[in-house]
């Protein structure tokens, strides 16, 4: 899932929402002779500026490659779940096509990707991208996309509330234990203000309880994908927490079934204290809810073992040609991977066109590459960068797990758990996490 409740928008550019269309198809060549390649997730018209930011780079593209046509297509969102195996059935997908890091290993189980191993060597960006980032295209040694943006969780706070409540802003929640302690405190302000807020609703529950749980060193299934792991006793410390802050502390409101919308909209009106989610809740935050720049800051995961990470790639369909997967290539080492330009990383642009720039998005980059996109995007930075150094200080330390196979499935079952813990006080945790592990199981067996 992603943290803001839809699929990942265009965090450094602010406006608009990426799309796509199935019709793919398109011969490798044109009329003229070059070698054409249909690309989706091209911004919809609606979202005026970042349309004209994608036109812009294309244009670019094919003037230094004169050899290369790209066809861009549009709709929303970039990948419909819903339809997405159908379209690569049935061969309507385009030639370079958007993926969930989730996708990856479904995309090449059902034979739909092009091996880009023996090309791999031509994209100019490879061995600067963050190896876990490029280990998720990765399958059984073979490299079948290339990894564009990422996000992980982290925990958001409100520094004018830490303030009040006699809390130091400057060294946020480290363990569950200090999260506890901080949202009791932050509750204890009164007037209907919020310590700590979760989510159990929607899926967005399950998706949460996934993340607190990698963030005390548990999984939601074996390595080998076929069992349940929730029934664990870090399963079951991530559930205590929550019933003692809900219950004993009180610092949770008396308001329950949340989803992401009302986090928002309590952090936004300066009624809540902390809440799980990615950086590109911010500006929804302040554009949106009402919340001030200088008062929202994140911190990393709790628990100082995991985080949770989601994010975007591009795969080649198995159709391709050899010249359609290096015209492939070369256009997306334009379009996403040139530190400091292109669509996503031309901050000066962003910046012009009042786009938040600087919120601590994962590096993609390593080495000399991500110390020249980092030095662009301070330069035109508009945020206040320090209130997010905790964040990446710390993810340095921490693992990045994406989410489970079958995620929404699973997050469905796991819902139930998170609301009977937040709304029943005598909920037994027990038997929760026995019979969700039974469910998990069946879920997993069946494929």
């Amino acid at each position: 899932m992603r943290s803001t409740g839809i699929r990942r928008t265009v965090a450094a550019l602010g406006a608009g929402v990426l799309a796509l269309t199935a019709c793919g198809g398109d011969a490798d060549e044109s009329a003229d002779g070059k070698t054409r390649i249909t690309v989706n997730c091209m911004p919809p018209k609606s979202a005026k500026t970042d349309r004209a930011f994608f036109e812009e780079d294309v244009a670019a593209f094919e003037k230094q490659n004169p050899d290369i046509d790209v066809v861009p297509h549009d709709a929303f969102p970039c990948q419909d779940p819903k339809t997405f195996d159908a379209k690569l059935a049935g061969g309507q997908m385009e030639d370079v096509f958007y993926t969930y890091f989730t996708d990856a290993r479904h995309v090449v189980d059902i034979n739909q990707a092009a091996d880009l191993t023996p090309y791999v060597r031509e994209l100019k960006s490879y061995g600067t991208l963050q190896k876990q980032l490029r280990d998720i295209y990765t399958v059984d040694g073979k490299v079948y996309g290339i990894p564009r943006t990422g996000y992980s969780m982290g925990l958001i706070y409100n520094k004018a509330l830490f303030e009040k409540a006699g809390l130091d802003p400057g060294k946020p929640p480290a363990t569950w234990a200090e999260v506890r302690t901080a949202a009791k405190k932050i509750a204890g302000l009164g007037g209907g203000t919020v310590g700590y807020a979760d989510y159990s609703a929607q899926n967005q529950g399950g998706w949460h309880f996934t993340a607190e749980l990698y963030s005390q060193g548990g999984e939601v299934v074996s390595p080998d994908g076929k069992k349940a792991t929730v029934d664990t006793p870090e399963g079951r410390a991530v559930l205590r927490t929550l019933h003692d802050m809900r219950w004993t502390d009180d610092s949770m409101g008396s308001k329950q079934l949340l989803v992401i919308n009302d986090a928002q909209q309590m952090m936004g009106s300066g009624k809540l204290g902390m809440y799980l989610a990615a950086p590109d809740n911010i500006p929804i935050l302040v554009k949106e809810k009402g919340a001030d720049y200088e008062d929202i800051a994140i911190a990393p995961m709790p628990g100082g073992k995991a985080t949770l990470v989601g994010g975007d790639g591009y795969m080649v369909s198995k159709k391709a040609s050899p010249e359609q997967i290096r015209a492939a290539l070369k256009w997306l080492d334009h379009m996403f991977l040139t530190p400091g330009d292109g669509f996503l990383g031309d901050y000066a642009r962003a910046k012009k066109h009042d786009a938040p720039v600087g919120l601590p998005e994962p590096r993609l980059f390593t080495g000399a590459a991500d110390a020249e996109d980092q030095r662009v995007k301070q330069a035109n930075a508009n945020v206040p960068v320090e209130n997010y150094k905790p964040f990446l200080d710390g993810n340095q330390r921490l693992e990045m797990k994406i989410e489970p196979p079958h995620a929404q499935q699973i997050y469905s079952v796991l819902d139930g758990v998170v609301s009977a813990v937040l709304t029943k006080e005598d909920a037994d945790i027990d038997r929760l996490l026995k019979d969700a592990s039974g469910k998990i199981d069946g879920i997993l067996a069946r494929g």
